[in-house]
């Protein structure tokens, strides 16, 4: 192999991830090579040091790695052009929602080795949640510098059924979104107490970010931590009283990751 990686794609995901792997030193800018038919996004690529190519008919030798991050209705009419790559030896790593491992295989060959990966965002920073799972023919070897990879980016856990990938997709994959337009309402309610509209922003910014650190540090589960913030009677057992009553919050979130699942599988199919 003469690379580690080729990162077919690189939009804002593909961005953060090579982002990660080239901050947290997993693969030097010289192992990686980025194909991006988008000018500005291939001279954003090309500042981080790594060669980037406006289509596969440039890119010299192989790779152990050929990632795929682009939108998954792109996906039958790009894959094709990166056999070559595989039949060199190269495994197939795909970070499109909703589309299945068979796709690849169906594209380069049943004996393509193939790993489905489903990040999110947060990846920029290190704490990105990315689950994997692949098919028969991808080696333990390649799962060890997968890992690594991986853990640059965040937490990377392995799964064995492919099928629940659709709701891997609506918790972690969606859910930076859900997160922002919770600051985004809670900094509109801060300002209707009459708080400045920068004073509410940076509190409802902060309070999520302190929050999820905190979560993240204590040994304590949620329920545990949310009981020791709330006093009976209290200002915080009131707001609760809204948000829990009736399972409100509850449900409404089921039912939007419900509805991203449902998403998830139509992409799929």
């Amino acid at each position: 192999m003469t690379g580690k990686v080729l990162l077919v794609g690189c939009g804002n995901m593909g961005f953060a991830m090579l982002q990660g792997w080239l901050d947290n030193g997993v693969v030097a800018a010289g192992e990686v090579t980025v194909v991006e038919p988008d000018e500005a996004l291939r001279e954003r690529a090309g500042g981080l040091g790594v060669a980037a190519h406006a289509s596969a008919e440039t890119v010299p030798g192989s790779f152990a790695i050929v990632l795929f991050a682009v939108k998954p209705q792109m996906m039958a009419a790009v894959v094709p052009a990166y056999r070559r790559f595989v039949d060199a030896g190269s495994t197939v790593v795909s970070i499109a929602a909703g589309t299945r491992m068979a796709t690849f295989e169906n594209l380069l060959g049943n004996e393509t080795p193939v790993v489905r990966i489903m990040p999110n965002t947060p990846a920029a920073v290190g704490k990105g949640m990315l689950v994997a799972c692949d098919n028969s023919r991808v080696e333990v070897e390649f799962r060890e510098l997968l890992d690594a990879l991986m853990a640059a980016n965040g937490r990377g856990p392995w799964i064995g059924d492919e099928a629940l990938m659709a709701g891997v997709t609506a918790v972690s994959g969606s859910g930076p979104a859900y997160l922002f337009h919770f600051i985004e309402c809670l900094t509109a309610a801060a300002e209707a107490t009459g708080l400045p509209a920068d004073t509410a922003a940076l509190l409802a910014r902060q309070t999520v970010v302190g929050a999820a650190a905190l979560a993240e540090a204590s040994a304590d589960d949620p329920a545990t931590l949310r009981r020791n913030v709330t006093s009976p009677g209290g200002t915080t057992a009131a707001a609760l009283g809204v948000l829990m009553g009736e399972d409100r919050l509850k449900t409404l979130m089921t039912a939007a990751v419900e509805a991203a699942r449902r998403r998830g599988v139509e992409l799929a199919e």
